[in-house]
């Protein structure tokens, strides 16, 4: 029973530590965001990997849940003469939950393991112990940018990802469901408020924000050879879905608890 306790007690521990430790390289990583130099170039790359190339893969996985969601929820409220409900609950799941939530689990199935996998390669090469002898500080000229990056680039694609969703509402409704596009469209923006909007766009900050951060963090984090690589990879990837998923729970609380 004591030992059970004290390993129990370690686990907390090591998580707690970890958290701060965490907590802490976010702290340093919002404040690079303002101490020169900046590397504009960095920036400009980082933003086609994090924006411009995860287009496919959210834009697809949205519209095909958009549709599903609106079969689902035509099928539940069958059940209780609700059928009519279909724009309006898409609209409101789509637009506060599952579009910037799939958006944030995209991002850190992509970008996440992608960031941690070079910048963990690039300190198993010892290229950031070459940076640092340059006089080049490693938060500002990988840290800083890809942060920046995910800032600005998740709201984007949370738009896009809430737009094409309720499209895929849309299509499923109108074709197979027998509802009227204009009628559809016209309940959506009924029911949506500016709030709901505005949550969205946030949740996209904030997980954008997460995906980089914690991938810049394992890569940095990662220990030698091919295997510090790997580990640090796969604990970017858990760590930054934990905490997405966390951090929903929490402004979502924030947002709508009234």
């Amino acid at each position: 029973m004591i030992k059970a306790i004290t390993t129990l007690g370690r686990l907390s521990l090591g998580a707690i530590a970890a958290l701060g430790r965490i907590t802490l390289f976010m702290g340093l990583s919002c404040l690079s965001l303002f101490r020169p130099p900046f590397y504009v170039r960095e920036m400009g790359a980082a933003l086609l990997n994090i924006g411009f190339l995860s287009l496919p893969v959210v834009g697809l996985t949205s519209l095909f849940t958009g549709a599903a969601l609106a079969l689902q929820i035509y099928a539940g409220g069958a059940r209780f003469n609700a059928e009519d409900v279909v724009p309006q609950i898409v609209a409101i799941g789509m637009v506060r939950e599952l579009g910037p939530v799939l958006v944030g689990l995209m991002i850190a199935a992509r970008v996440t393991s992608s960031i941690a996998a070079e910048v963990a390669t690039m300190k198993v090469t010892e290229q950031i112990d070459a940076l640092v002898t340059l006089s080049t500080d490693p938060m500002r000229y990988l840290v800083a940018p890809r942060f920046l990056a995910g800032l600005l680039s998740g709201p984007a694609l949370v738009a896009v990802a809430d737009i094409l969703g309720i499209l895929g509402g849309l299509m499923v409704a109108t074709q197979a469901l027998g509802f009227n596009a204009a009628t559809y469209l016209q309940n959506t923006a009924d029911f949506l408020t500016f709030p709901d909007v505005v949550s969205s766009l946030a949740k996209g900050v904030v997980f954008g924000g997460i995906a980089t951060v914690m991938g810049c963090y394992y890569g940095l984090n990662a220990g030698r050879g091919a295997q510090g690589v790997g580990a640090a990879t796969k604990a970017s990837v858990v760590a930054a879905a934990v905490l997405i998923l966390a951090a929903n729970f929490l402004l979502t609380a924030g947002f709508f608890s009234s």
